[in-house]
């Protein structure tokens, strides 16, 4: 038989010392969701789920996150290519299992880089 899970949020916030208006400032929810949460109108899959990761992982909520700071990431974005995109910036064929690519591959790769040659 599934048990349904009853949420704890209310019983943890009043022992934080904290109203479900300031709880959900901390959060960056609404306090209507903070009612819901507390009420079970909204359902806790989320949480229910985040407490099997850490069963199935043997570890604590914490450790699920890494934080990185957000220029990390940006650059992360800014320099994550592709294999096939690098070689279409410099201009260098890609190697490939058949000797020669197929005419259809070659043609795309020539319009590649002639738009690159535009700008």
């Amino acid at each position: 038989m599934k048990q349904k899970a009853k949420p704890r949020i209310a019983f943890l916030r009043d022992k934080a010392g904290l109203t479900q208006l300031e709880l959900s400032r901390l959060v960056g929810v609404t306090e209507s969701t903070i009612q819901n949460w507390e009420s079970g109108r909204t359902g806790t899959d989320h949480i229910e789920r985040i407490v099997r990761f850490c069963q199935a992982l043997n570890c604590q909520v914490e450790d699920l996150i890494e934080y990185v700071s957000a220029s990390q990431e940006e650059v992360s974005a800014k320099t994550s290519r592709s294999l096939s995109e690098i070689h279409d910036l410099l201009g260098t064929d890609e190697p490939t299992l058949a000797s020669t690519p197929q005419p259809e591959v070659a043609h795309k790769r020539k319009v590649a880089r002639s738009n690159l040659n535009v700008s």
